[in-house]
């Protein structure tokens, strides 16, 4: 039987050739493997992201983050508890924050402006989908989903998360890790309609605890509320000034 040839070790010290993964359309655009000139630049981009991501954040107070679907409408009842949320807390002097988007996001913002509260948004750049909605007072652009969960992450004093799609559940589970692991300090998580986030948890009991892969505190880290009263509640009695580093 033929011996089988070893394909080719990629020259990847010539700076020809750099295993990165990048978007479809950038691939597409691309005659040939990424250039570690290429990729260079591309980092010098991440940082200028990081550096004025902080510095935009660096002028607000009391934040309060609030994720959720980009794909609700302002008739369900999650969108209109969102946007009393909003409402409650910029009367009390906290700044929301969002992604900027539709939906939830929209929601929260929109409370928080009606009340003359500040009314932040940090969206991301996609071709198709997210659009800023037009209750944010204040935004910052980002290019790449990491940047921004930083930014969505740095600073805030409390996390609220209304029913959401896979984006929503990577943020979720992203906060916890953080204040699992001690790289955030402990602030409230808080997971609103219980309905929504009672099978997940019941699942992380049932399942990730009787396997031992998590610890019995661990499931104290988020809290399930049903109404934004109850959410408000947990940020004015147990959120406090923090900075995520």
């Amino acid at each position: 039987m033929a011996r089988r040839k070893k394909p080719p070790v990629p020259d990847v010290m010539s700076g020809r050739i750099c295993r990165v993964p990048l978007p479809a359309e950038e691939r597409a655009a691309m005659k040939g493997p990424a250039s570690m000139h290429e990729i260079t630049w591309r980092i010098f981009r991440i940082m200028a992201e990081f550096v004025e991501g902080f510095q935009f954040l660096s002028s607000f107070s009391r934040e309060v983050t609030v994720f959720g679907s980009a794909r609700i409408s302002e008739t369900h009842r999650w969108y209109k508890e969102a946007r009393k949320l909003g409402g409650m807390l910029a009367e009390c002097g906290y700044t929301v924050i969002t992604g900027g988007g539709p939906g939830i996001m929209e929601a929260a913002n929109r409370g928080a402006h009606e009340h003359k509260g500040e009314s932040v948004g940090l969206n991301i750049q996609l071709p198709t989908e997210q659009r800023i909605n037009p209750w944010v007072k204040r935004s910052r652009a980002f290019h790449y989903f990491f940047t921004r969960k930083v930014m969505l992450a740095a600073s805030a004093q409390a996390y609220v998360f209304f029913p959401g799609g896979f984006g929503t559940l990577d943020e979720m589970f992203e906060m916890v890790t953080l204040v699992q692991t001690g790289k955030s300090v402990k602030i409230p998580i808080i997971l609103v309609d219980r309905k929504f986030w009672g099978p997940l948890f019941s699942w992380v009991d049932g399942t990730l605890l009787h396997e031992k892969t998590i610890d019995p505190d661990d499931c104290l880290l988020c809290r399930v509320v049903d109404t934004a009263e109850e959410a408000f509640d947990i940020i004015q009695t147990e959120s406090q000034e923090r900075s995520f580093f």
